[in-house]
């Protein structure tokens, strides 16, 4: 049985006193390495005629080293920011930047009837022109249903002349919306409309 030494390849310490003594018995046991093949013999058994075998030729296959070729994407025209490792357009997420703050050119106005309950129509009329959609606010004239009837007149005849419809959000005709040009207001879903000026008027 072979000792621990010999599985890691290393002399046995032990057994080198017993190899001392006996150096003439090993050299008789071990077969020579000059010695041919055909007078060895493996204890009992009958000598082995070991013959030369030709191998045929195989032809060893070449390796070729092979490169991977990458679809490298085109940086888009007028692309002036960074660029990847791998030659693409990167979009940094992380990169904030200002746009130019541009002032709106429409707005939503609110109107209310100044202290001498008048509402300045020539000024609604050019702000309607620029694009502005005006919302006018007749409750506060309460219990003043004539002067009411009086600003509902002023403001259909300002429409008429700036060309745009004026639609009441509420019931009672006091909430009005004049929309600014090319607005559009969707009148097919929504009951909108002066019902009962309209009516005076026709």
């Amino acid at each position: 049985m072979a000792s621990l030494w010999q599985f890691f390849g290393l002399p046995d310490p032990e057994s080198s006193v017993d190899t001392r003594k006996r150096p003439s018995q090993m050299n008789e046991k071990q077969p020579s390495l000059n010695a041919p093949l055909e007078q060895q013999s493996l204890g009992d058994s009958a000598p082995v005629d070991v013959r030369k075998v030709e191998l045929p030729d195989v032809e060893q296959p070449t390796i070729q080293p092979t490169t991977l070729q990458k679809e490298v994407k085109e940086i888009p025209d007028g692309w002036n920011g960074p660029v990847s490792a791998d030659g693409e357009a990167f979009h940094d997420l992380g990169a904030h930047s200002h746009s130019k703050n541009t002032l709106p050119r429409r707005a939503l106005r609110y109107v209310a009837p100044d202290e001498m309950k008048r509402i300045p129509t020539q000024h609604m009329a050019q702000r309607i022109g620029q694009g502005d959609t005006i919302i006018v606010d007749l409750r506060p004239m309460v219990h003043m249903d004539t002067h009411q009837n009086v600003c509902r007149r002023e403001l259909q005849q300002m429409s008429n002349d700036v060309g745009v419809g004026i639609f009441a959000l509420d019931p009672e005709d006091k909430v009005l919306l004049l929309p600014g040009n090319d607005v559009v207001v969707d009148v097919g879903r929504h009951e909108l409309g002066l019902v009962p000026l309209l009516h005076e008027e026709s």
